[in-house]
């Protein structure tokens, strides 16, 4: 891989954010625009990234983006599969099947757009956070304003980031062990992806994480229960399913209302006044 973006990168980064309307991303038009697209700043807010990294990949001075920012721009710009395609081409990571997929295909983002009215996440096979809906983020908070460490779910999970959920002690441990195993299955699949093998490194230093990765159970994590407790309209009883996207090795969680519970009411609640109005941090 180079050491340094291609100017076609560059150019075709200025191009995508140019041609971007403002309103299809959720961004008010409340000043006047000198042109009609997102600003840097507006892109990086949305990717989740610094808005000097986005001046220096649009002049051609940053380093390659890491496959984890591609898939976040390809997120914020709405590219298509084939811009996706061009993008991860153009940064040097596509084409090796080695590599935990992450881009979202079109056939994905179909299915999350109907599941408007449940918070809902997609993430890679190693459960890095790739796309998150409003609802989820004024739920859970919002992930944009984290690193891309922190939008690893392992990662916060077992270094004890802070977060809104609760579990009762028998489900977290079914959590954990669900969770380890899953993301060891995902080291079958992908043994030379230096991400993945980066991330079990790190979360191997947790003694926890270490004690259930030396069990050396395979399985796959489908389902759990999340006690979410939201700073304005308090605890919200969640059910959690994973469901597998063929092809693309992605997970797409949807958050349903756990039956006879307030939860629906308030995820309604939420969904009317947004994340703004009630906390968008986590």
């Amino acid at each position: 891989m180079s050491a340094q973006p291609t100017g076609a990168l560059a150019d075709v980064l200025r191009t995508w954010r140019d041609r971007t309307d403002p309103a299809t991303v959720g961004m008010a038009r409340n000043s006047p625009r000198r042109a009609p697209g997102l600003r840097r700043e507006e892109l990086a807010l949305l990717a989740g990234i610094s808005n000097e990294y986005v001046v220096r990949l649009e002049q051609g001075r940053a380093r390659t983006p890491s496959v984890q920012v591609c898939a976040a721009l390809a997120r914020a710009l709405h590219l298509s599969d084939d811009e996706q395609a061009h993008l991860f081409r153009l940064a040097g990571h596509a084409g090796d099947t080695a590599l935990v997929p992450r881009q979202i295909p079109a056939s994905v983002r179909r299915i999350v757009d109907q599941l408007d009215g449940h918070p809902v996440v997609v993430c890679d096979a190693m459960w890095d956070l790739l796309f998150w809906n409003p609802l989820y983020a004024a739920l859970c908070g919002d992930p944009s304003t984290a690193g891309p460490r922190d939008r690893n779910t392992l990662l916060r999970h077992f270094t004890g980031r802070p977060t809104r959920v609760r579990h009762s002690p028998e489900e977290e441990r079914a959590f954990e062990v669900s969770m380890v195993a899953d993301l060891r299955a995902t080291t079958g699949r992908y043994p030379r992806d230096p991400d993945l093998a980066a991330l079990v490194a790190e979360l191997r230093r947790v003694p926890r994480f270490a004690e259930l990765w030396d069990t050396r159970l395979v399985t796959t994590h489908e389902q759990s229960h999340k006690l979410v407790v939201h700073p304005e309209v308090g605890e919200v009883d969640i059910d959690c399913d994973v469901l597998a996207s063929q092809g693309t090795d992605l997970r797409v969680v949807v958050f349903t209302p756990r039956p006879g519970t307030d939860a629906r009411s308030k995820l309604d609640l939420l969904g009317a006044l947004g994340m703004q109005a009630l906390g968008a941090q986590p």
